[in-house]
């Protein structure tokens, strides 16, 4: 056995003992993970709150900043997790270390030998921005392939858990000893259910076109924007197909903690379910080599997903929030506060 599958068995056995958190009093563990550093890593890790870094996000394989787990001794690695696990719902982590693993999934599909840099499920960024602490703002990310989570505290609270991207290649592991494995299979089954739920009028509303994105419209923009055409309204289907509708937008906001799925469901109900539509590009069968994209709107919050690559069996998923991503205001009221701290006026 390889070193490095050594020290992806044994970072996998860590995840799986590890006890879950829900909280959202994130800023105790992310010093822990600071101070468990050493100054090198430090620096690294660590950026004003205010730095253009905090935008620079992606989901492709590319140069990141940020150590990884593979700069991280067993100590930094359970803080490092501890973290991630404490920002993101029990379906959120489970689909994180998937999605961790299939890295490996490819080394084999592509033929890569057992130390290839390039899939990587070590290969993971940790980045700490500002300092956290109960009385100001702060965030974090964790990024890597198919994997960009974003999160944003204020006070003590999460204020934003995005941009938020999860991804999966292959959609559907195809063949090893990993075969029928789908990270995202609820997230593909029950946007084809909500499709083959609809009359053929409804799907004529719902459905903008017969092919679908090469990738999820907003990519990694910096501000995400409502998509149009909006496609078929929550309030033109009928009780069965609008109780898929919020049955597929539960699916992801289980991602993140319940504290914070509360916060947003909170949001939709005052903004009425009646604010979402769903919208369809592409194939109407679900099997691989079929490509197809839908995304929900609603409540001010966007949701993308599409699989069209390697033979429509890679799927990208995204969740934007156009109130908050990244915190939303928390940059200009961190401003206000720096001028007001150092006797500036607006």
């Amino acid at each position: 056995m390889t070193s490095l599958i050594k020290i992806s068995l044994l970072l996998f056995l860590t995840m799986s003992a590890m006890p879950h958190s829900f909280g959202q009093h994130l800023a105790p563990l992310a010093m822990d993970f600071i101070e468990s550093l050493d100054p090198e890593l430090k620096k690294q890790a660590c950026f004003p709150f205010d730095h253009t870094e905090r935008f620079n996000w992606h989901f492709v394989p590319r140069e990141r900043k940020g150590p990884t787990f593979h700069d991280f001794n067993a100590q930094q690695k359970a803080a490092a997790l501890a973290l991630m696990r404490a920002s993101l719902g029990k379906a959120g982590t489970a689909r994180a270390e998937a999605i961790f693993e299939l890295e490996n999934v490819l080394r084999e599909v592509e033929n890569r030998p057992p130390d290839d840099s390039y899939r990587d499920p070590l290969n993971y960024h940790f980045s700490i921005f500002g300092l956290p602490d109960k009385s100001g703002e702060w965030g974090w990310r964790l990024e890597g392939h198919h994997l960009s989570l974003n999160f944003s505290s204020s006070k003590g609270t999460l204020t934003s858990a995005t941009p938020s991207f999860m991804g999966a290649n292959p959609g559907i592991v195809l063949s090893g000893p990993q075969m029928d494995l789908q990270v995202l299979a609820e997230e593909t089954n029950l946007g084809f259910d909500l499709l083959a739920s609809l009359s053929e009028s409804q799907k004529q509303m719902a459905k903008f076109s017969d092919e679908a994105p090469l990738d999820i419209i907003t990519s990694n923009d910096r501000s995400a924007q409502v998509l149009d055409p909006k496609g078929l309204s929550y309030r033109s289907m009928n009780s069965e197909q609008q109780s898929l509708l919020k049955k597929l937008v539960h699916v992801y906001l289980s991602r993140n903690t319940a504290e914070y799925q509360k916060k947003l469901l909170d949001r939709i109900m005052q903004a009425g379910w009646d604010s979402f539509s769903f919208a369809w590009a592409g194939s109407e069968i679900n099997q691989v080599g079929e490509p197809h994209y839908y995304r929900l709107q609603g409540a001010d919050l966007l949701i993308e997903y599409d699989n069209v690559q390697n033979n429509a069996n890679h799927v990208h998923t995204v969740i934007r929030d156009l109130q908050a991503d990244f915190g939303g205001d928390l940059l200009q009221s961190h401003y206000q506060q720096d001028h007001m701290s150092q006797g500036f006026s607006e």
